[in-house]
């Protein structure tokens, strides 16, 4: 078995892959698949942090545009994540996995606030730590999360598992023409205006110099690739 080349990474969900092909909702055999590969990367010695997105239930402004006032449409988004959170801890324990969920947001009867030397602590006792509700405030995504947390608790690489396989120079479902590159710098992702994260959290993420590395959530072993250093996806990084 090929080694792991990270000793901590974070995770991103976004909410839509936790919904496999229903789209909305909560997909459990999907869910499954991807905890069952968190935990080998554990088994391996891997610290894993996950932060998840809520799109599979509610997308803050965009559900909510011109309808809705934008603070209070994203205190919903933060919410729909922790639906996630608690389904994805959930799968976990039921295979025997610790996990702990801290949130953004304080809701001590569903999960641990956040507190980042107390997460730091459960990554290094070998626990998942799922991380709720975003940055805790509204007008940044759940991407703007995963590079603070990534950040805070001292991550080598952050893995973006979305719903596309890589970095395109456009929208390849749009433009067939489009491109897929296989590495890729801060500053070219910020100056063609590419969709990889939103560009809060690709300058957050410059700035720390955490690299971060898209693939698709399709195959779930995707993830274990990644840690171990295989050639998948685009790698951003400076």
């Amino acid at each position: 078995m090929a080694k792991p080349v990270y000793k901590r990474v974070l995770l991103k969900i976004s909410g839509e892959a936790l919904a496999g092909e229903k789209h909305t909702g909560l997909d459990f055999e999907v869910i499954g698949k991807v905890c069952d590969v968190i935990g080998r990367c554990v088994a391996m010695g891997v610290q894993v942090g996950v932060v998840v997105g809520g799109g599979n239930f509610w997308r803050g402004v965009k559900d909510g545009g011109g309808k809705m006032e934008r603070t209070r449409a994203d205190h919903m988004g933060m919410l729909a994540t922790v639906l996630n959170c608690l389904a994805v801890a959930d799968v976990m324990e039921q295979k025997g996995m610790e996990v702990r969920v801290e949130t953004a947001v304080e809701m001590r009867a569903f999960a641990e606030p956040y507190i980042r030397s107390k997460a730091i602590r459960h990554l290094e006792k070998g626990r998942v730590v799922i991380f709720g509700c975003g940055t805790g405030n509204p007008f940044f995504s759940t991407d703007t999360a995963a590079v603070l947390r990534a950040a805070e608790i001292g991550a080598d690489v952050i893995l973006l598992a979305k719903n596309v396989d890589g970095v395109y120079s456009a929208d390849p479902v749009k433009d067939p023409s489009a491109v897929k590159y296989d590495s890729i710098t801060y500053d070219d992702v910020l100056a063609q205006h590419l969709m990889v994260m939103d560009s809060t959290a690709t300058s957050l993420s410059m700035d720390n110099h955490i690299p971060v590395l898209l693939f698709a959530l399709k195959d779930p072993e995707n993830i274990i690739r990644a840690v171990c250093g295989e050639k998948i996806g685009t790698i951003v990084k400076e």
